[in-house]
């Protein structure tokens, strides 16, 4: 009996038990191959004593709608960087990825399924250069590969943050209020774009565009005739002003290596105020929300288009090489190609033309 192994790992994200059932079925009918799951990410084979789990057609009978991920996840450490405590008491990481290989190998394993953004493709093309028989599928809300049209997840935590918008509308309109959504994006800003536009807002500010406060000021106080009105501003984590820095939190989480961005819709807040703003001012900061909760039916559809083109890749020996969208078709890269370049919000693209056409300010 051959063995596949299938990991999640990095932030959690609509769609992944879909990705995880589409393996597993398709695996089904391959009468010579099983399924394998390691509970968090790498830490699942790491770990003394070894924790994984078989997965069959019972295991993932309905998970496909399901949030989360049934094999959970992880976005600390990992088999490059794995944490240890030093005899004073302070945190080091040591490199546990050639034990890691022993072990996968050990256990008859002939190929991996690594299900994540762009830091676990990174460790995908990582443990490939070392030899292992890994396969990338892309995950991210933040729709940030450039490699693939589509991340599944990314129009899940859309409609989200759409929701949030038009919640928001209605009682901006009831308070004469200018309202700040903060949603994630770190270093992209295409949920805060996605959401602006189908939800209507006066004001987006991306992190690919530092903004002026004196002309969001002017955008916001141009919704009020005679003290009455209204103004949503959509603001993605990662966005800053002009001539500022991103607003980062200090973090101390042991084996957490990714800058924690946030609080940039009170620091808004307080720039506003202080450039002169007199309405009533609230923000509100969405965080986790956009990440859980059932996906939506094209995230499903495109997970489970990605699951199934994974196992078709082990069948094929094409590692090395990433899942991809590229519409119309379902195809693959190889990993160095998916990690080379971040996928941004480009000028040029359609939507912002169109926002800009429709009267969205990115206060510049």
């Amino acid at each position: 009996m051959k063995r596949v192994l299938i990991i999640t790992g990095g932030g959690d994200c609509p769609g992944l038990n879909a990705v995880i059932r589409a393996v597993v079925k398709r695996a089904s009918q391959e009468k010579d191959w099983e399924v394998v799951g390691s509970i968090q990410a790498f830490n699942g084979i790491l770990w003394e004593p070894t924790e994984i789990k078989v997965l069959d057609e019972h295991t993932v009978a309905g998970i496909h709608y399901r949030g989360g991920t049934i094999l959970e996840t992880t976005n600390k450490g990992g088999p490059f960087a794995w944490p240890v405590k030093n005899p004073d008491g302070t945190w080091g990481t040591v490199d546990r990825s050639d034990e890691m290989i022993r072990k996968i190998n050990y256990l008859g394993i002939e190929a991996v399924i690594n299900i994540g953004g762009d830091g676990s493709q990174q460790i995908s093309q990582a443990l490939f250069e070392k030899g292992l028989n890994v396969i990338g599928v892309p995950k991210t809300i933040d729709n940030d590969l450039s490699a693939t049209d589509a991340t599944f997840g990314f129009q899940t935590a859309v409609q989200v943050a759409t929701e949030a918008v038009d919640k928001l509308v209605t009682t901006a309109a009831s308070h004469n209020r200018v309202l700040i959504l903060e949603v994630m994006g770190r270093d992209a800003g295409w949920i805060a774009l996605h959401a602006a536009v189908a939800g209507g807002a006066d004001i987006c500010l991306l992190p690919e565009i530092p903004y002026d406060v004196n002309i969001v000021l002017e955008k916001a106080e141009e919704r009020f005739v005679k003290d009455r009105g209204f103004a949503i501003i959509v603001i993605a984590e990662g966005a800053k002003p002009k001539g500022g820095t991103v607003h980062e939190i200090k973090n101390d989480e042991v084996g957490y290596e990714n800058k924690r961005y946030g609080g940039v819709a009170s620091e808004l807040k307080n720039q506003l105020k202080a450039a002169g703003l007199k309405y009533d001012i609230r923000e509100t900061v969405l965080g986790h929300l956009q990440r859980g909760g059932v996906p939506v039916a094209y995230d499903r559809v495109l997970a489970t288009q990605y699951g199934n083109k994974a196992f078709e890749m082990v069948l094929n020996e094409e590692f090395g090489r990433m899942v991809s969208y590229r519409h119309p078709n379902i195809v693959s890269v190889p990993l160095k190609e998916a990690i080379k370049d971040y996928n941004t919000v480009d000028e040029e693209n359609h939507l912002m033309r169109a926002a800009r056409g429709i009267g969205i300010s990115f206060g510049d």
